[in-house]
């Protein structure tokens, strides 16, 4: 597109009304679990833009909401922006900020060019842009020639009981499958990224160890059997394990693999401790098989030395798009739309748009992998101000996203003059 058409969209964009948009979309609270309100929220914003949408609950009481614009031709070409609609919990925001004007973490409260609020960069902010890009390109008097979806689903976050599982892709992906949504050529996920194209990304599996052994009185210890000395060979075993990964081959855009203790809990009696439990998450690179990953760590615990009558349960609680977590995936990172998505991301920052990987896990893997789609993260926001009380997003960042997409969506679908 010409530098004429450029200076059109930033002439055109009403700033005012991006801005309440996202505002509006973080007073919607949406914690995992209580997705419904933003989600209808936002279907009608879609059915304002004209698109053609639908609903559905990808669990009893929990919406998933899309919109799609229909093209003659089965030739044409399809452009789907997805996010999802839940965040992490706001316990401790406000007494964290008590008195001050973001002490409402659905306020949307403006300042010193910042919009502060749960989900402002994760990913509101990404939802808000795709959305006012395709009314930025409206108000200009254009149309997407070709095919342009939406999707905006639940149940990504995890942090409440019960809920985190990606329901809400799972459902997505049987829609695409069964052709109730119109099938993506091409995806961008909105989770934040600096507007950085990010093609590939890390995967996970978190394991939850308990270590039985038997209790009893402090001064016969002889008669019980220690879990928490048991715990401890097994740690060593995991720690050496961690050892050998961070040693071994790196990925150059999201690094080497890794495993992190997080938590241990054991004892509390003044006797032989019964029973001690940990959990840890495992980084997989791009490449690696999460079925082997999660046999070489059960192999390490299990050559741990531990004393007879020592049992050992291993749970995995974090299933996504794979029953032990979320795989890693990437796309070649030359693939023609991401560049392109970078060149606009670039054209109207003036700079930006890198090609880098995802040092988090979230659900490109169910586009890339269940239906065949090539995807990306792109959005504006700052991943490490996400899960925070520091959630913002810079306003300009956020501006410039609207006029990067609706770049992106003009040179990807093709514009036509608006009916």
């Amino acid at each position: 597109m010409t530098s004429e058409f450029l200076q059109a969209l930033s002439d055109r964009q009403d700033r005012d009304a991006d801005l309440k948009l996202l505002q509006e979309a973080i007073g919607h609270e949406s914690i995992t679990g209580n997705e419904s309100g933003f989600a209808s929220f936002l279907k009608s914003r879609m059915d304002g833009l004209g698109l053609q949408t639908g609903s559905g609950d990808f669990l009893p009481g929990r919406l998933n909401v899309w919109g799609e614009t229909k093209v003659a031709g089965a030739e044409a070409k399809r452009l789907l922006f997805v996010g999802h609609t839940d965040t992490v919990h706001v316990r401790g925001w406000q007494d964290n900020w008590s008195g001050k004007p973001q002490e409402n973490p659905f306020s949307g409260a403006l300042m010193d060019g910042h919009i502060w609020g749960r989900g402002a960069c994760d990913l509101k902010g990404g939802i808000c842009a795709a959305l006012a890009g395709l009314r930025l390109l409206q108000s200009a008097g254009y149309q997407p020639a070709g095919g342009l979806s939406f999707a905006f689903i639940g149940d990504e976050e995890s942090g409440e009981p019960g809920t985190g599982v990606s329901a809400g892709a799972h459902d997505l992906v049987k829609r695409i499958q069964a052709g109730e949504i119109a099938k993506p050529d091409f995806a961008v996920y909105v989770e934040p990224t600096k507007l950085d194209v990010y093609t590939a990304q890390i995967g996970f599996f978190i394991a939850d160890v308990t270590i039985t052994g038997k209790s009893a009185y402090f001064g016969t210890p002889e008669l019980g059997t220690d879990a928490l000395k048991a715990t401890h060979a097994i740690l060593e075993q995991i720690w050496a394990h961690e050892a050998d990964l961070t040693a071994g081959p790196k990925h150059d855009l999201v690094g080497t693999s890794s495993v992190l203790v997080t938590d241990i809990r054991g004892g509390g009696y003044i006797a032989v401790p019964g029973e001690c439990r940990f959990s840890l998450i495992r980084k997989l690179r791009p490449g690696e098989d999460l079925n082997e990953a999660v046999a070489a760590l059960e192999a390490v615990i299990h050559a741990a030395p531990v004393a007879d009558g020592i049992t050992l349960q291993i749970d995995y609680p974090a299933g996504r798009d794979h029953r032990f977590g979320g795989s890693p995936v990437e796309i070649d990172r030359d693939h023609p739309d991401a560049r392109l998505l970078a060149r606009c991301v670039g054209d109207v920052l003036g700079s930006g748009g890198a090609l880098g990987g995802a040092p988090y896990w979230s659900e490109m893997p169910f586009l890339v992998n269940e239906i065949g789609c090539p995807a990306v993260y792109c959005a504006p926001g700052d991943i490490a101000l996400a899960h925070t009380f520091e959630e913002r997003i810079e306003v300009e960042s956020y501006l410039a996203a609207v006029r990067a997409f609706a770049l992106f969506v003009a040179e990807y679908c093709g514009l036509e003059e608006a009916r």
